[in-house]
C-alpha cells in the first residue's frame, strides 16, 4: 500500500513538492536506517567493483578451479586437448620458419635487415637537383 502524501505547512503555491513518506519521528528514524542500510551495500558492492586486482585473483582462480573440474571429470579430453594445442603451436612455428625462409633468401651477398636494398617497396626518386659537376 503506497504512503499518503502530503502538503508541507506554508507550501501552498502551484510548485509546492508533495511529500510522501513516514511522519512519525520513530518511522523516519527506521526510513533513514534502512537508507543507510541500502547505501552501505552499495558502496561496498562499487568498491568491489573497482578493486581491479582482487577480481582478477578471483578470475584466475575461477578459471583453474574450472579447468581442474573439467579434467577430474573427463581426463583423456583434457590431454587430448593440450596435445593438439602444442601440435597446432609447433606447426605454426615450422609453418613461419618455412615460409621466412622463402620470403628471405640466405645467400651470400643479401642484404641484411635494415638495409635498404632490402625493402620491398620500390624507391623513389630524389626530387632534389642534381649537383653541378665541376669544371676541372
Amino acid at each position: 500500500m503506497s504512503e499518503p502524501t502530503y502538503r508541507p505547512e506554508n507550501a501552498n503555491g502551484p510548485g509546492a513538492p508533495d511529500v510522501s513518506g513516514p511522519t512519525e519521528p520513530d518511522e523516519i528514524r527506521a526510513d533513514i536506517e534502512a537508507t543507510r542500510d541500502q547505501l552501505t551495500a552499495t558502496v561496498a558492492e562499487l568498491s568491489h567493483r573497482l578493486d581491479v586486482p582482487t577480481r582478477a585473483k578471483e578470475s584466475a582462480a575461477q578459471a583453474k578451479d574450472t579447468a581442474v573440474e573439467t579434467y577430474r571429470e573427463n581426463p583423456p579430453v583434457v590431454i587430448g586437448v593440450g596435445i593438439a594445442l602444442i601440435a597446432g603451436i609447433v606447426a605454426l612455428l615450422v609453418w613461419r620458419r618455412k615460409t621466412r625462409a622463402e620470403r628471405v633468401p640466405h645467400e651470400a651477398g643479401t642484404a641484411r635487415r635494415g638495409d635498404p636494398a632490402r625493402s620491398s617497396s620500390p624507391r623513389r626518386p630524389s626530387t632534389a637537383p642534381a649537383p653541378a659537376a665541376s669544371p676541372r
